[in-house]
Formats: structure tokens, sequence, C-alpha cells
């Protein structure tokens, strides 16, 4: 055997052992991506024909886009641990919990059973194949995947009327400060000689629970260090949604005092909808700034 054809040998024999790229491995996956399609799509398929085909809902779609994208992101760290351990006894529970749920809420019409049903079957597949070190690294996507769940409706409506309340109240103070000729009686504005009621997709708790999902997103993607930080600003999202619905409706009533109703109800009332997650993104990045000046102690220092 020529030095040549031992240097070819050594060589393909280093390239069969070398480790396989993630996207290879993620073949091993596939049965498992084939089964999870056949089993959801008639789901998704009601879903957009119903559920999320209302206003109120409309974000729904938006999140299992950015939960696939977060987990197609995280996976080369999944599939790079080479030392992780199935946890088959915790794994084989939440799969069946999961089956189950989908099954009960598929043949009952539980919508929130149905679609919630994804997160622990999801759980559980990881525990099997992955463990709970694979778990770990993929916990943010399969908890975001929690925001696409439809609300039970007693449970919405008992939140939303004292938040459109709330929404309606401030709204109505701020700009009486700033002697606009305002009322209010429940959740309708009397503004000049126009009407507006202060509807749920304007200040209701959907709306309120997709600026959270907004919020949170934020924070995964900037990966602060500081704890503190972090948890902070998780609070905050609450009073910053609050004021970006309080906002929202600011502009719907001065659009509509200013340049009538028509302009109220038509293009200009979806951007007034634009400017809510503007003005939460916004408010989101001005409080992080000043959360990073406060905690500036604990960020890492440069090597």
């Amino acid at each position: 055997m020529t030095p040549r054809t031992e240097a070819y040998y050594a060589v393909s024999e280093r390239a069969s052992n070398a480790p396989k790229p993630w996207r290879t491995k993620l073949l091993t996956w596939l049965p498992i991506i084939v089964g999870l399609t056949v089993l959801y799509v008639p789901s998704l398929y009601d879903l957009f024909k119903g559920v999320w085909s209302d206003d109120e809902q409309a974000h729904g779609p938006l999140i299992l886009t950015i939960s696939c994208w977060l987990i197609y992101r995280r996976w080369p760290m999944v599939s790079a641990d080479n030392d992780s351990k199935p946890n088959y006894w915790a794994g084989w529970a939440l799969l069946v919990i999961g089956l189950l749920c989908y099954a009960l809420g598929r043949s009952q019409a539980v919508v929130q059973m149905e679609v919630g049903s994804v997160i622990p079957l999801l759980i559980g597949l990881l525990l099997l194949i992955r463990g709970p070190t694979g778990l770990k690294k993929m916990w943010f996507p399969l908890f975001f995947m929690l925001f696409m769940v439809p609300l039970p409706g007693v449970f919405v409506q008992a939140i939303t009327i004292p938040l459109k309340t709330a929404v309606s109240i401030v709204a109505e103070r701020l700009l009486f400060s700033l002697d606009y000729p305002i009322a209010r009686t429940g959740v309708i504005l009397q503004v000049g000689q126009y009407q507006l009621l202060v509807a749920d997709a304007c200040a209701g708790l959907h709306t309120l629970f997709s600026l959270e999902a907004l919020g949170l997103l934020y924070m995964n993607l900037v990966e602060h260090v500081s704890v503190k930080r972090n948890l902070t600003l998780a609070l905050l999202i609450v009073p910053i949604s609050f004021t970006s619905n309080v906002i929202r409706v600011i502009i719907l009533v001065l659009i509509t005092y200013h340049l009538g109703d028509a302009a109220g109800q038509g293009f200009l009332h979806g951007f007034a909808g634009m400017t809510l997650f503007l003005s939460a993104l916004l408010l989101i990045l001005g409080v992080d700034s000043v959360l990073g000046k406060l905690f500036k102690e604990e960020t890492p220092r440069a090597a």
C-alpha cells in the first residue's frame, strides 16, 4: 500500500468518525415530526378557521411561528450535548398525559386542552430523547407556547371588564387634564360630539397577554446576566402593557376628535393598533436601559 493510499484511508476514517452535523441528527426526529404534523394539522386548520380568525386571538399564529423559530435556534445546543441521560419515567408520563389531553380536548371540543397538549407532549419527547439537560436548554420556547393557548372565555370576561374600565379612567383623566372636552360613562368615552366604546380588542386581556409575550421574548433574546435586572423587567412588563393600552386609546380618541369618526374607525384605527406594540417595545427598551444603569455592577467584566 502506497503512502498516498494510506493517507487516503486515514482521511476517510477520520471523516467517518467525525461528529455528524446537527441537521443530520435532526433526521432521527423525522418520524416524531411527521407524527406531530399528522396529529396537529387538523387542530391548526380548525384554529385558523375559528378562534385564530378573531382579532382578539390573532396573536396565536405569531406565537406559534416564533416558538418554532426559537426551537430551531436552540436546537444545535440541544443536539451537541452528548452527555444527556434520558428520563424515561417522567418522559413517558408526560407523553401519555399530553396524548390524553389531546384526545379529550379534540373529542370534546375543548380547544384549550387540545392546543395546550402539545406542551407536555414535547416536554415528554425531550425527556425521552435528550433528558433533563436538553429540556433545560429548550425550556423557554416551550414556555412561550403557553401564549398561543386560547384563554377560557369566563376568565377573559372577568379580567377584561375591570381592565377596560381602568384604561378608560386613565385615558379620560389624562385628556381632561389637557383641556379636551371628554367625559366617561363606564367604558364609553364622550369626546366632543363623538362617542367611543373601549372595546375588548383595544384594552382587553388578550391585548395584555400578547404584550406580555412581547416583553418576555425581548428578555429571552437580550439574555441579560443580572438576575435582578431580569426579574425587575419581568415585573414591570405588566404596567408597561397597561400603559401601552392607555396610549392606544388616547390616540384613537385624538384621531376621532380631530379627524372625525371615519378616520377613527378606518385605516388610522389599524395604525393605532401598531402604535400599541411600538409603544410597548419603546417602553421596554427605555425601562431596560434604566435598569441597566441600576444593576450595572452585576454585568460581567471584560477579560
